[in-house]
């Protein structure tokens, strides 16, 4: 199993910043710096301080940690109990999606070592978005830029989508699940920022590793 989730991985890392997939990243580093520099971060952050939006959006925090491992893991195993490939290489390709996910995501946030927002407080009156320590792993790399939750979550989404692109029963879940991701720790431990950078690198990630593992497929078949 653990062959099968690091197929290619290296390589698939690369890719995600080679060619237009580089641009990508750029395009998340440029609008962290508008949405930073434009004080949105920070309005975004007073504008959602509210009890019921955080008690709904915190389970959020909770399933960016499960559902990356036991979705890939259930769907690989169930895959072998049935001898299908097809559900194995599922399985796989949201397992390795995952990963690359969090060690580009966790890679970023050793150099950029921003702080987080203070989510346990009604309303913080100092205004901490544009605090940044640049260098390594000078604040870790579970808080910080890009979301590793969002991150890692577009980056499954993106590749379950690209796998199976005209399930609608898988489009619409998978987009629903997301969308909860992105929002729920924008509101609770990310800022705003963070996600937007976490969504669209996630999703730069997934569609190079759904290839990868389309490519896979085609071999077994033949």
């Amino acid at each position: 199993m653990l062959r099968d989730f690091s197929y290619k991985l290296p390589d698939n890392i690369l890719r995600s910043f080679k060619g237009i997939n580089f641009l990508w990243h750029l395009l998340a580093i440029a609008l962290t710096y508008i949405l930073v520099t434009s004080g949105f971060d920070w309005w975004y952050f007073e504008s959602t301080r509210a009890a019921w939006i955080f008690s709904v959006l915190l389970p959020s925090a909770i399933l960016g940690f499960f559902v990356p491992i036991i979705l890939p893991v259930g769907l690989y195993m169930f895959g072998e109990l049935r001898k299908s490939f097809v559900l194995k290489n599922t399985g796989t390709t949201l397992g390795h999606a995952a990963i690359a996910g969090w060690l580009i995501s966790s890679s970023y946030k050793a150099f950029t070592g921003r702080l987080q927002p203070e989510f346990l407080t009604h309303l913080s009156t100092v205004d901490i978005s544009r605090v940044f320590n640049f260098g390594f792993l000078k604040h870790g790399i579970f808080w910080g830029w890009p979301s590793s939750h969002v991150t890692v979550a577009f980056a499954m989404a993106a590749a379950l989508i690209a796998l199976y692109p005209r399930r609608k029963e898988v489009i619409v879940p998978t987009l629903l699940y997301a969308a909860y991701m992105g929002l729920g720790v924008s509101i609770t431990i990310h800022w705003f920022s963070d996600v937007v950078a976490g969504a669209i690198i996630g999703t730069v990630i997934g569609l190079v590793v759904a290839r990868s593992y389309q490519e896979r497929e085609r071999v077994y078949a033949h």
